[in-house]
């Protein structure tokens, strides 16, 4: 359960979060904490590693914000040329079922690779992401790609809303969801944890029109 915590337990509890997952070199990432907002910095040794870190932080208790300036330091095996790198890339969409063949265009440069294009659904979007992030090489990826909206808003707020009604993470009395018809959504109301503001915002990715989701939750005193 969400619950506020002094800035310095906040970064313990961070720290500890770090360690316990073993793709991350804890030893390498510094840990600060103000009001609920969090700040990595130091040297990863891969992409992954600096997702994961994020993303580990991201889970505590008391976190309102997670901000990442964390370097990725590729070891000389891991290091290859952007040629090389993008082959591997257009293979591993090419490879993925869950990425829609030809709707992405990939670029890469110093070992950032970029997406571009566009698709149907958010799930979609986060393969083409998922693809990629793990090859040898990568630095970082920008996923610029969009989701086309293919829905009337009435449409993608009453799928939200009955979505959010049937989990057992969520408590769809206090959420509200704004809709446009360009596709999108905005999140408003208040939560109790941050697995409840993922399933909240999982459930509005998760329908056909959305393209954007605004989220504007609270947490609950």
């Amino acid at each position: 359960m969400w619950q506020a915590k002094s800035d310095s337990a906040l970064e313990k509890d961070v720290r500890e979060e770090l360690l316990f997952d073993p793709r991350v070199d804890v030893k390498a990432i510094t840990v600060s904490a103000k009001g609920g907002v969090v700040t990595l910095k130091g040297s990863v040794s891969s992409y992954a590693a600096k997702y994961a870190a994020y993303h580990d932080a991201e889970r505590v208790s008391g976190v309102n914000v997670v901000v990442e300036h964390m370097d990725v330091s590729l070891p000389d095996m891991h290091s290859r040329d952007d040629a090389d790198l993008a082959k591997a890339v257009t293979a591993a969409l090419h490879w993925d079922v869950r990425v829609p063949e030809g709707n992405i265009r990939i670029s890469v440069r110093d070992g950032w690779i970029t997406l571009e294009g566009s698709v149907d659904w958010q799930y979609q979007r986060i393969a083409a992401d998922e693809a990629v992030r793990y090859l040898i090489g990568v630095k970082g990826v920008n996923n610029l790609i969009a989701v086309s909206p293919v829905k009337r808003a009435l449409d993608v707020k009453q799928h939200i809303t009955d979505a959010l009604r049937r989990s057992a993470e969520t408590d769809a009395r206090e959420i509200t969801v704004v809709t446009a018809d360009t596709g999108a959504v905005t999140l408003r109301g208040k939560i109790h944890s941050w697995a409840e503001r993922e399933e909240v915002n999982r459930a509005a990715w998760a329908t056909p029109g959305v393209r954007t989701v605004q989220d504007e939750l609270f947490y609950a005193v």
